[in-house]
């Protein structure tokens, strides 16, 4: 397929969008090319964004224009369709680069695919051709005081006058602040079924809080979503309790690109390492050595962290390739399976992120630590983003499997 995108510089990843009314279409290779080159110039000003808090609404525009936000559109709505694994890898590539940035887009992914299995046809058409124009999904999902995560209270009730009111408040809303259409996730009626409400950011009882304070991940705007009376059309509401009804690998989907936000961390915070160990870290005397970089304990720690570094990827791409094979042939067995590879590459990567991002610090010397440097937000973000879903429950559900045979339980979490 033809990219219809000019790279204007091939190191920095500053693109022109030839045409205009839609983005780009990008086959596998050319989705993999631009996410490299995007990866490169994130990571250019990824410390200084994240050290004052630049929120970054140019580079998300730049992940618009490329197309790389339309790479999963079904092709019969004139989307290239890619498979996870180039989705995951997509997302490995600029979690390297800023890990901040590339999780901005994740429910924008994972909303294109409840479109895909809930959405009507036209629903489908609709918001499929707007995605195709550039147009970015946030989230509104997870709410702050209720009893669990799966506990929400946001609800559409009926308008006196046909359709629904959508009132409620949600918190964590990545990409929101961002997005110019919000899915929401709410029960239809009262304690009825959960749906998902397709808001404009801009439509009248929508406000956006900027109020996201983490101490990683700082500048994803992460913030909270006010509903107060948004008034929805049927038209743009989508089921979502049916989603689990059956074999599904929405969760597993989900998942695997939270591992390769972790991965692309743990791949930064080594490079970085890497880089500093050898042009400014000095020898330790009892070494021997003139170079920092020569001393064999910190060769050797660098290669314990490339094995740690390296199985991660791997497990993260083998659970890519498992979503993608349970969804040519869905069965229960192929659902769990997928489930299974992604809750180990959850479990690696939020070990190796948080494990690589904190050793460099040993390996690296003192004056890495010196906060103007801002070595510390690959760990800072490590920590954060890991803390998503506890990666202790992923290792249960394998030790389950281990044991017994029996697999995840069938929900959007693993």
């Amino acid at each position: 397929m033809s990219t219809n995108l000019a790279s204007d510089d091939p190191q920095t990843g500053s693109f022109a969008v030839i045409g205009a009314g839609r983005v780009p279409v990008l086959d596998a290779g050319a989705a993999i090319e631009v996410a490299t080159k995007i990866g490169r110039r994130l990571a250019d000003g990824a410390a200084e964004r994240d050290a004052e808090r630049v929120l970054p609404a140019e580079e998300v525009d730049l992940l618009s224009s490329s197309g790389l936000l339309a790479i999963t559109v079904p092709a019969e709505h004139g989307g290239p369709d890619l498979p996870t694994s180039v989705v995951t890898e997509v997302f490995r590539l600029l979690a390297a680069g800023d890990p901040s940035i590339a999780q901005i887009p994740h429910s924008h992914f994972v909303y294109v695919n409840a479109l895909r299995h809930r959405g009507t046809p036209a629903q489908q058409a609709f918001l499929f051709g707007e995605v195709l124009a550039g147009k970015r999904f946030g989230n509104a999902q997870s709410e702050v005081g209720t009893a669990h995560v799966r506990d929400h209270r946001t609800t559409l009730t009926p308008a006196p006058d046909g359709g629904w009111l959508l009132n409620g408040e949600k918190g964590y809303s990545t990409g929101a602040l961002f997005a110019d259409w919000i899915p929401v996730l709410a029960h239809l009626g009262i304690d009825g079924p959960m749906h998902v409400a397709w808001v404009e950011r801009s439509a009248p009882g929508v406000t956006v809080v900027d109020d996201w304070d983490g101490m990683g991940q700082r500048t994803t705007a992460s913030g909270t979503v006010r509903l107060a009376g948004v008034r929805v059309d049927d038209a743009r509401i989508t089921p979502y309790h049916l989603t689990f009804e059956g074999p599904q690998t929405y969760g597993a989907f989900a998942q695997v690109l939270h591992a390769a936000l972790d991965a692309g961390i743990a791949r930064a915070a080594l490079s970085e390492a890497a880089a500093f160990v050898t042009s400014r870290s000095r020898p330790y005397p009892d070494a021997g050595v003139q170079r920092h970089a020569d001393d064999p304990l910190v060769v050797h720690a660098f290669g314990q962290m490339e094995v740690q570094v390296r199985a991660c990827e791997a497990l993260l791409a083998e659970a890519a390739r498992a979503v993608d094979r349970a969804n040519v042939d869905l069965t229960e067995e192929s659902a769990g399976r997928a489930s299974l590879a992604v809750a180990a590459a959850r479990a690696s990567t939020t070990q190796a992120s948080v494990e690589v991002s904190s050793r460099l610090f040993e390996v690296a010397g003192t004056r890495s630590a010196l906060d103007g440097l801002n070595l510390h937000r690959h760990w800072r973000n490590a920590r954060t983003h890991t803390l998503h879903d506890p990666a202790a429950w992923k290792v249960q559900h394998l030790g389950r499997h281990a044991l017994d045979g029996v697999f995840p339980p069938n929900h959007g979490q693993v």
